[in-house]
């Protein structure tokens, strides 16, 4: 029995909304043409999207690039101008849907913007939490705060993620160990935050951000081990920046009698969607427009880009650090004094006119 046309429209709609996964719904949207009008007319791709993330309620317009716009206009048999726009919001719902609950779970970090203090740059830089190792052809790799007397001092860390849209699942911090000092002390801190969000807009400065989620405090262990922090569901970054809040401070250098915080690494795994969609102005509200940049399957893409990429690709990790300190020291570049060695030449040079 076709209960689509059999029974009435609330009931049809409650039956089809028990569908919780996003491949199932486009499947019921290609029955047949009944079932993929009452799908399409009744949002249920976007009331799906809703369900699973509540952040996208602040979609205000959906963009598309102007060859899939004729396109698809040209191709619709649907003259109707509202239905038209249903059959667009259906087809990027459904795409987003798909992308945001099977895509690639892969680190979500792609560099390290800034750091609300550092103790010695660059060999403390932020940018040494992007690497897993804890040393680095043997000298320790890790980010260290200024030393404050004050525990209450907080400290934060801003990433950029790959993406202006991606589904954080995981994260995880691994605190410094000093090996070299007495009794080996571990800069933790006692909590850790996390917030997401966007560039703000509407200010000049390049390291204003509007944060559009903040999770819970989570108690950081004072433990030389990656620690994982369990969010209570996925969350749809929106605008593709990450920062980490560390509050309180826990353990003393023995030197200069101060407290710091120093970590190795910082990761997010996740989702990203960068391949198939932009955020587009968002404001302080909250509302952005949604950019849809191809229309293909992001699992496929995802194979496709590590089929076509092989190994012969990958750079040796430390022309990829070398890259991202370049581009922190000129973002910092008042930051940095730089000493230069005084070459082998002068030495010759000035020992010849002696």
């Amino acid at each position: 029995m076709d209960f689509i046309k059999n029974l009435d429209t609330d009931t049809s709609l409650a039956i089809l909304s028990c569908l919780d996964d996003p491949s199932d719904l486009v499947r019921a949207s290609a029955v047949s043409r009944s079932w993929r009008h009452f799908v399409i007319k009744q949002s249920l791709s976007k009331n799906l999207c809703l369900k699973l993330f509540h952040q996208l309620a602040s979609v205000d317009r959906i963009l598309e690039t102007s060859n899939e716009e004729s396109s698809g206009s040209s191709s619709s048999v649907m003259e109707d101008n509202t239905t038209r726009l249903l059959e667009r919001e259906h087809r990027v719902y459904a795409l987003l849907a798909k992308g945001c609950t099977s895509s690639p779970i892969k680190s979500c970090v792609e560099d390290a913007i800034t750091a609300s203090s550092t103790d010695r740059l660059p060999e403390e830089s932020i940018l040494n939490t992007l690497d897993e190792r804890e040393r680095i052809g043997g000298t320790p790799s890790y980010w260290s705060s200024s030393g404050h007397h004050k525990t209450s001092v907080p400290e934060t860390l801003v990433y950029k993620l790959k993406g202006d849209l991606c589904v954080i699942t995981e994260l995880s911090i691994q605190p410094f160990q000093d090996f070299f000092d007495p009794g080996r002390p571990i800069y933790s801190s006692h909590y850790v935050r996390f917030r997401f969000g966007h560039l703000d807009n509407k200010s000049h400065d390049k390291n204003n951000y509007v944060w559009t989620y903040t999770s819970q405090q989570f108690p950081m262990a004072q433990e030389n081990r990656l620690q994982n922090f369990q969010l209570p569901e996925p969350v749809l970054c929106i605008g593709g920046f990450m920062l980490v809040e560390f509050l309180g401070r826990v353990q003393r250098c023995d030197i200069d009698d101060l407290y710091y915080i120093c970590v190795t690494h910082v990761k997010a795994m996740g989702r990203s969607l960068t391949k198939s969609f932009r955020v587009v102005d968002p404001d302080e509200s909250g509302k952005f427009g949604l950019k849809v940049l191809s229309y293909s399957d992001p699992q496929k893409m995802n194979e496709k880009e590590e089929e076509e990429a092989g190994p012969s690709v990958f750079r040796p990790m430390r022309n990829r650090n070398l890259e991202q300190l370049v581009n922190f020291l000129h973002r910092h570049s008042t930051d940095v004094q730089y000493v230069w060695p005084e070459s082998d030449e002068d030495d010759e040079s000035d020992e010849e006119e002696v």
